[in-house]
């Protein structure tokens, strides 16, 4: 994936569902219209959360890839993580 547009990145790493949807939700109601957010997340449940989240509020899912080790702190915690980025919609 490439980097994250205007939209920022959600680090969501650690929290358990509904936490990463909620960060997401809660950033992408100030973000512009097309801005890209990234959430960075180890709740294995967040992609299929965050696919079903942007399908119900009109947001585009643009998909979901492993989270590159160098996103990573540097606090020894190397669990699998996912990166995902959604595309805000506004509709007018």
């Amino acid at each position: 994936m490439n980097a994250p547009g205007p939209g920022g990145v959600v680090d969501a790493r650690g929290l358990r569902c509904p936490i990463p949807v909620l960060r997401l939700a809660k950033a992408a109601a100030g973000a512009a219209d097309g801005a890209e957010i990234e959430v960075w997340a180890t709740d294995p449940a967040a992609e299929p959360d965050i696919r079903a989240w942007a399908r119900m509020r009109g947001h585009t899912f643009l998909g979901a890839a492993p989270l590159e080790a160098t996103k990573h702190d540097d606090d020894g915690d190397h669990r699998a993580a996912v990166v995902v980025k959604v595309r805000v919609s506004r509709s007018t």
